[in-house]
Formats: structure tokens, sequence, C-alpha cells
């Protein structure tokens, strides 16, 4: 799927789990738990038996919806990763979280994926002190992120980063100087993302 800009619970239902954590979205699954659609309701989420296909681009379609990248930018990380030493998978899922537009969500300068890439488009993001505007950065351990001084004192900001939902082992976050650093690269399973991504690996393998 491309990058999606519409109604995020719509595609959240469509999945059938919350991708997002916050608890607005907790509780339209809890009271729509089933699809969106004229027929939602005569389906459930694990109706019938999908085909490995159909799992496989499910995955790919959740892990593209969750860092907000297009078809062309997933695969671009697929071959990225399988040229590096190692699980495939998991070099892919770290190259995908080294994004600064999703270290800046996760730091918690913004409240979503979506409102973080605008932050870093905008050029109010810092990588150690210099001005990096653009989303797909590959962060490296040891780098420190910043807000611009406009940035520092917009309300929602201040209110993203005191209500920060991730607390990372490779991502120290200083709520005082509204800084943080990316420590560490990240182990597969510290990285806060619900999917099967060796699924995804075979999706891509087959097209091969």
């Amino acid at each position: 799927m491309a990058s999606y800009h519409g109604p995020k619970a719509r595609v959240q239902r469509r999945f059938g789990e919350v991708l997002i954590p916050r608890a607005k979205y907790q509780r339209i699954l809890e009271k729509r738990g089933y699809p969106p659609g004229d027929h939602g309701k005569e389906k459930s989420f694990r109706s019938g038996r999908r085909s490995d296909y159909g799992m496989q681009l499910t995955e790919k379609q959740k892990l593209a919806y969750i860092y907000n990248i297009r078809e062309s930018q997933m695969r671009s990380y697929f071959l990225r990763a399988r040229r590096q030493p190692g699980n495939t998978g998991e070099n892919m899922m770290r190259l995908l979280e080294r994004r600064l537009d999703n270290l800046v969500y996760r730091a918690g300068f913004a409240a979503t994926i979506w409102a973080a890439r605008q932050l870093v488009s905008h050029g109010h993001i810092t990588v150690n002190g210099e001005k990096v505007d653009l989303p797909s950065f590959q962060v490296n351990p040891g780098m420190t992120l910043g807000l611009s001084e406009k940035m520092r004192k917009n309300v929602h900001v201040v209110e993203s980063v005191e209500s920060q939902v991730y607390n990372l082992s490779y991502l120290s976050v200083d709520k005082n100087s509204l800084s943080a650093t990316f420590t560490s690269m990240p182990e597969r399973a510290e990285i806060p993302v619900p999917v099967t991504e060796q699924l995804i690996i075979e999706f891509y393998n087959r097209l091969a």
C-alpha cells in the first residue's frame, strides 16, 4: 500500500489489531470488532483460511503502514537488508527503526509517525546540532536528535513529549532538553512492531 493519509482507525479495523498504541484506537476496535465496510459485520478478522500469499501480503501492508512508507521504499529496504550479513528480516527491521522520522516519533516529539514526518520535512529536527529534513535519514548509534527553537515551545510537541508512549533501551530521551540519543542498534525483540517479518521476506523472495 502507498503512504497512507486517510482515517487511521479504518485501516487498523481492516487489519483487526491496534497498530498505533493510542487509547482511542483500542476503544474503537473493542466497540467495532469487525472489518470496515457495508458487509463488515458479516465477517470476522480470522474467518476462513488465508493463503500463504494473503498472509505475507497482509504483514507487508502492516509494516508499510506502521512506518508510513511506500511499496517502492519497502522493497528497497528489503534489498538493502538482503545485502547485509546476518538475518535479512532483522536487518530490515533495524533499517526501518533507524529512520529519522520513526525515531522522532518514538522519542515522543510527535504523537504519530505522520506528524513526525512533517516535523522532519519542515526542517524542525536536528541531528547532532545540524538540521536534517530527510525522513528516511539513517540514524547511527551516538547521534542525538533535537528540536528547532520554534518547536521547543509548541504546545503539541510539549504535550506529546510529556505523554511519551515508548520507553526503549536504545533511545535515551531527555525531556528537560527535549533531545533524544540513539544509543545502540536494537535487537529485534526490542522493536515494538507487531509483525512477522519472515512472512514479508518470503513475499519478496517469491517475486525475485
